[in-house]
């Protein structure tokens, strides 16, 4: 094959004839380069003559090149475990909000369940002390006998606390007047006197007329008004009609 001959310290000239063929390849820090030249007229070579090949040396990049990329690619894939680790909080927070809304909601719920049972069951106990108080309440019967008068009597006697008991209220009353609500004594110093001791229990009338318990007639013969007004006086003089085992 020809050759071209180069004089030395002479550069061959490069005409718009010459075939010129550039490669490039890249990689971090180095690149090759190579050309062709295949020159238009020699006076050695035919037209036809196919060039010999010139090898051009890689250029190296630069240590600051290579440091800008590595920085770079080192922040690309900073920012993006940053994106990454940012995003895995959020998921994670939104998550632990959700658990604690859904506690929250449960815990609410059952506050209020709670509070319509109780509101139920206080308008159910309200209903039933509604009825109970409307409820007539039956009243207390008693036998119109001195058995019954003596039992209203003691009742009465106990709303006012005033002492006695059946014994000593029966036992004063058989000695007095023998059961006998209409009895009168005529002969003693107060018949004398105009004011006669009447009932159950003898009494004269200004001792009824003070002694009087409210809620019974006001009439000495009366036996309960008779028996609880005697009783009355009795407490306040003897301490108890249950005391007394004589005229009083």
């Amino acid at each position: 094959m020809p050759k071209q001959i180069i004089t030395p310290g002479h550069s061959p000239a490069l005409t718009k004839t010459h075939k010129f063929s550039l490669a490039g390849v890249a990689t971090l820090g180095a690149a090759a380069l190579a050309f062709t030249l295949v020159p238009g007229g020699t006076t050695t070579a035919s037209a036809d003559a196919a060039a010999t090949p010139v090898a051009v040396a890689p250029v190296a990049h630069t240590s600051t090149q290579l440091e800008t990329a590595t920085t770079g690619l080192s922040k690309q894939l900073a920012t993006a475990q940053a994106a990454a680790a940012k995003k895995k909080a959020a998921d994670a927070a939104a998550a632990k909000k959700a658990a604690a809304d859904a506690v929250a909601k449960k815990k609410a719920a059952d506050v209020a369940k709670k509070a319509e049972a109780a509101r139920k069951a206080k308008q159910a106990a309200s209903r039933s002390a509604a009825r109970a108080a409307v409820k007539p309440v039956a009243a207390k019967t008693y036998t119109n006998n001195l058995d019954g008068w003596i039992r209203q009597s003691l009742d009465i006697m106990k709303k006012h606390n005033i002492p006695g008991s059946y014994e000593g209220l029966h036992r004063n009353i058989m000695r007095e007047s023998s059961g006998n609500p209409n009895a009168i004594n005529d002969w003693d110093i107060n018949a004398i006197n105009g004011v006669p001791s009447i009932g159950l229990l003898q009494v004269i009338k200004p001792t009824f007329d003070a002694y009087h318990v409210a809620g019974t007639v006001h009439s000495q013969y009366n036996p309960v008004a008779n028996i609880t007004a005697a009783a009355n006086y009795a407490a306040d003089r003897y301490g108890s009609i249950d005391n007394v085992d004589s005229a009083y």
